[in-house]
């Protein structure tokens, strides 16, 4: 497990700071939320050492929802309503849907 997370934070940050490149706002974080729900999603039912290092070890460091709850909370201070509503929904719509995915795809 702490092998994984260890890969984990790293992999968040450095995705997370190539994709504030390329795309505005944090849809980077977005990106990095739904990929780990997929991931967790997969993981579901494998061999539990399996599970505990990806789907603990390594998600639970790659995902991350204190950055994104700041995110939506310093766009809703600066009256960025919109962007507020689209992180909120992509977030919790994509996510469900791609841990619905991983566990289905698992089977």
């Amino acid at each position: 497990m702490v092998l994984g997370a260890a890969i984990g934070a790293p992999s968040r940050f450095l995705l997370d700071q190539y994709l504030r490149r390329i795309v505005k706002y944090p849809y980077g974080i977005v990106i990095i939320n739904v990929l780990g729900s997929f991931i967790l999603g997969l993981s579901i039912g494998t061999a539990n050492d399996f599970h505990t290092f990806i789907g603990i070890g390594f998600t639970g460091s790659f995902t991350t929802w204190s950055t994104f709850i700041l995110d939506v909370y310093l766009a809703f201070e600066l009256k960025k309503y919109r962007e507020v509503t689209l992180n909120l929904l992509l977030t919790i719509i994509l996510g469900l849907s791609a841990a619905w995915l991983g566990v289905h795809l698992a089977e």
